[in-house]
């Protein structure tokens, strides 16, 4: 091969990060250019300019198809891919783009918030239409911003800029699901295990389930306590409330399945029958505890599938010029197994 075809071959193979590299820029900032995006000086964006007809870069061939609605890739970026929630939202992700016949490029920020912009630029560089950011838990976290050139979608954790389009679980009706179908089978002395406090999870869980209370003539049968997540508070709030509170209850809602298998575990060494003296519910639905549990658990669904699905077509359209703005909740789903059931005199 001459040298005439290697040059040839080497412009066309050019991508965004050799074109911020020939132009001093960093690589957001040669997205911005050539995507016509404002607060670049027009010094930076002739330099980046040139330095992509240098190159005879061609800036992403998907979007030479925007106008007939179709795009060839999209980059997901999950804030710790390890975490429980994240593989159910990733699934969503992918049944949505696969059936558009769209590829997912996916990076891991393990954890660590400092690595996400670098993750951004390396997920831009080869030339993605759109990103979604898979955050692990319902807590809003912080904006990327949105100019980056190409649109934003956050997913399970919302942004905390209400112009960015997120979408997450609706906790607050997952609290009132549970409520209603612990009422639907006949208790009513229900106590309440809450989680850690700070995560708004815990907050819009209890609030949901003080409101669906509140709307029959209810109140919790007895306190209602935080302290953490774990299998080991489940077990050691049931024994306050058996012990310190003297409470009277036939059903208990667990804000996670860790804690509903710890109050299983406790009230199981104390003599109670699960369902038949006290139902038990949980949150999450993690199958590696809800299905192994004796009795298996009836639980609350957060509907990642859904909430994946729904970022992806919402990415989708802002690809195509409609961009959302805001945060939408996605219904969570009850998963009834063998903890709760119908009493036999309330049928």
């Amino acid at each position: 091969m001459g040298r005439d075809a290697r040059n040839r071959d080497a412009r066309a193979a050019a991508r965004l990060e050799d074109v911020a590299a020939a132009a001093g820029v960093s690589i957001s900032t040669a997205s911005k250019a050539l995507h016509n995006k404002p607060r670049i000086s027009e010094a930076t964006r002739t330099r980046v300019m040139e330095a992509a007809r240098a190159l005879e870069y061609s800036p992403n061939k998907q979007a030479q198809s925007l106008a007939g609605g179709h795009t060839s890739s999209v980059g997901v970026l999950a804030y710790e891919l390890s975490a429980h929630c994240t593989g159910p939202v990733l699934v969503g992700i992918e049944q949505e783009l696969s059936a558009r016949g769209i590829s997912m490029l996916l990076a891991n920020a393990q954890a660590d918030a400092s690595l996400e912009p670098g993750h951004v630029e390396q997920l831009i560089s080869m030339n993605v239409d759109g990103l979604i950011i898979v955050h692990n838990e319902t807590n809003p976290h912080p904006s990327l911003g949105d100019d980056w050139g190409i649109p934003i979608v956050y997913a399970y954790g919302p942004s905390t800029n209400p112009a960015d389009c997120s979408v997450t679980c609706d906790n607050l009706e997952a609290g009132r699901t549970a409520v209603n179908h612990l009422v639907d089978c006949g208790r009513h002395r229900i106590a309440v295990i809450g989680g850690d406090r700070r995560f708004l999870a815990a907050a819009d869980r209890l609030k949901g389930t003080l409101e669906a209370l509140g709307e029959l003539g209810l109140q919790p049968a007895g306190p209602v306590r935080f302290n953490s997540w774990h299998e080991s508070w489940g077990r050691q709030a049931v024994s306050r409330l058996i012990d310190e509170d003297h409470v009277d209850f036939d059903a208990v809602i667990c804000q996670s399945d860790a804690l509903a298998r710890g109050a299983l575990e406790e009230l199981k060494a104390r003599g109670v029958r699960v369902p038949d003296d006290v139902a038990v519910i949980g949150h999450d639905n993690r199958e590696v505890i809800a299905e192994a549990t004796s009795p298996t658990l009836t639980t609350i669904d957060n509907n990642g599938e859904g909430i994946g699905r729904c970022a992806a077509r919402y990415l989708l359209d802002a690809v195509g010029g409609r961009r959302r703005r805001g945060t939408d909740y996605v219904p969570c789903r009850l998963v009834p197994r063998e903890s709760t059931r119908l009493l036999d005199d309330a049928r």
